[in-house]
């Protein structure tokens, strides 16, 4: 992905600022020519739901609508790279944070659909090195967020520069001797599980994650330009750069922390010309097939059967269109959201590369205007 020398430098040039300021974006429509175009006043109405992204000189967003698998509207906003002045396409690549838990999810699924995993193994069995605390939390358990797991970033310092790997949060978690609660009795959404997927999907498939998810998910659904990036072997191309705000109202480069490198829970490049490929392939169940893929959306439960609200790497609810199938991802510099209803197969996805905001709401209210319903 590039890191460069210079990420830590503000602007430093009036030249520079200029441009920022000249090539920010007011948006950008994009439209497949089957597809029903957004009306006027539902582009006015998804501009001022979007309008902070759409500033001189400030991180940006994509926003795409798909209907039945394919992209129908998209619009872009602001600045990808406020050094270089680039702006935001349909085809930026952002750090796609938690939105990769769904990636993840589904690499673990396939391996189910292969006969080589089951969901109800224990982890400790795949993985041996594995806290002796954890022997009774099985695959489900992590796919679920019901495995009692502590979050690995407790036990990575504050100072640390060491960049984190999936395989270390195994021994993150010996830092400690205890669960926070039996597996499968309690919800709580944690990263150390879907990092330890990835580990999981390695052990079972003798392949770096990154590899396999490229060969089994990325690639087949032809996500060309999406990257599971590793520092040193691999590069992404056209790709946002993650800010945050600072005290002076303005905003400082927040591309990265040591966690950053961590794949299961965060770690898939992608841009909403992408994404619609993947809602297309999920659609189609072209990767799982029409047994397997609607397990994904089916809620979990504990085991004294109280449903939650999650099934596999996606947030599952009810509204007055059916069932929605949804997830927020944010991380250090980038927040993301994307809202899938499942019964009216429309699905939003909104990507920005600043930390915080409102990308949900947004998704979902874009999602109910008349144009997409």
């Amino acid at each position: 992905m590039g890191q460069r020398r210079r990420w830590q430098r503000p602007l430093r040039s009036l030249r520079v600022a200029v441009a920022a300021l000249m090539l920010a974006a007011c948006g950008t429509v994009r439209t497949e020519p089957s597809a029903p175009a957004a009306s006027a006043a539902d582009i006015k109405a998804i501009d001022r739901l979007c309008a902070i992204y759409g500033r001189p000189g400030v991180p940006g967003a994509a926003i795409g609508v798909i209907r039945h698998g394919r992209l129908a509207f998209t619009r872009s906003y602001g600045l990808a790279d406020l050094e270089s002045g680039a702006r935001v396409t349909e085809r930026t690549n952002f750090r796609l944070a938690s939105l990769s838990k769904a990636f993840t999810a589904t690499a673990v699924m396939l391996l189910v659909n292969d006969g080589r995993l089951a969901l109800d193994e224990r982890v400790r069995d795949l993985i041996p090195d594995f806290p002796a605390y954890g022997r009774d939390i099985r695959v489900r358990h992590l796919l679920q967020h019901t495995s009692g797991l502590r979050a690995y970033e407790d036990f990575v310092p504050e100072t640390s520069t060491r960049q984190v790997k999936d395989r270390d949060v195994v021994a993150l978690l010996r830092r400690t001797d205890a669960l926070m609660f039996p597996p499968g009795s309690a919800f709580r959404y944690n990263d150390s599980n879907y990092a330890l997927l990835a580990v999981v999907v390695e052990a079972v498939s003798g392949q770096r994650f990154a590899r396999f998810l490229h060969e089994r998910v990325l690639a087949p659904l032809g996500m060309t330009a999406s990257v599971v990036w590793e520092p040193g072997v691999s590069e992404v191309a056209n790709r946002a750069f993650g800010y945050g705000p600072t005290r002076r109202g303005g905003f400082g480069l927040a591309d990265h922390t040591s966690t950053s490198t961590v794949l299961g829970d965060g770690g898939v490049y992608s841009s909403v010309h992408d994404l619609a490929a993947w809602d297309r392939g999920l659609d189609e169940a072209t990767l799982l097939g029409p047994r397997v893929q609607p397990l994904m959306w089916t809620p979990g439960s504990l085991d004294d059967g109280t449903p939650t609200r999650y099934g596999l790497g996606w947030f599952l609810d009810r509204t007055e269109h059916g069932l929605r199938a949804s997830h927020r991802g944010e991380s250090s510099g980038f927040t993301h959201a994307i809202v899938k209803d499942l019964d009216r197969g429309v699905t939003v996805v909104l990507l920005t590369n600043r930390r915080g905001g409102a990308p949900d709401r947004i998704a979902a209210a874009v999602a109910a205007l008349p144009s997409f319903r």
